[in-house]
């Protein structure tokens, strides 16, 4: 299942370094005792993405597109750093094509990118993926663009209207995160969750 994000931008948030403790997973729907980490990681996704549309929509509708960058640049770590918390889990976005650099996809999660780019290549679905890395299970969902995201990730002076170009030329100018169509891999949402 993809979940399809409608904000892509970054604000500013330090990863996390991992080490090399990494286990994979042996299927898709890993149970460790009674939890499925794959759907619960999936619930926290989607929960958080719903409450970080559900913001940039209204950001959006305030001020349009080049307002909504701003709002992304304060506003979208520290909403998705909250849903993390009220649902008990580490919650970020990913990208191999920055916005903001602190949202570099670690190793690990560049090797999930490329899985799920290849999938889509292929003609499929971005499949989840799970993974235990440091007594922690991590699960990978793929974040898909849609006509909205291409009003910031799209083309410069097509999809993209020169105010948030702008805008976003000032707030991130060493940007990557254009070109993007619809229905693209734009990152991935990451969720770490404690292994009971």
């Amino acid at each position: 299942m993809a979940i399809y994000l409608f904000a892509c931008s970054d604000g500013s948030k330090q990863e996390k370094k991992e080490s090399e403790s990494v286990a994979e997973m042996p299927d898709d729907n890993y149970n460790s005792g009674e939890v499925n980490y794959l759907d619960l990681g999936r619930t926290i996704a989607e929960q958080s993405q719903a409450t970080l549309a559900r913001n940039l929509v209204t950001a959006i509708n305030t001020g349009g597109t080049a307002y909504a960058v701003n709002f992304c640049n304060a506003k979208a770590i520290p909403i998705t750093d909250s849903m993390g918390k009220a649902l008990n889990a580490t919650v970020k976005r990913v990208s191999d094509r920055l916005r903001n650099t602190l949202n570099q996809a670690n190793q690990n999660e560049l090797n999930q990118i490329a899985r799920m780019k290849q999938e889509m290549n292929e003609g499929g679905t971005p499949k989840p993926g799970l993974l235990e890395i440091n007594g922690k299970m991590v699960g990978y969902y793929a974040i898909v663009t849609n006509e909205l995201c291409t009003k910031c990730h799209g083309t410069k002076n097509e999809t993209i209207e020169p105010a948030t170009l702008k805008r976003i030329q000032t707030l991130y100018p060493h940007d990557k995160a254009i070109g993007y169509t619809a229905n693209e891999l734009r990152g991935m949402w990451v969720v770490e969750m404690d292994n009971k």
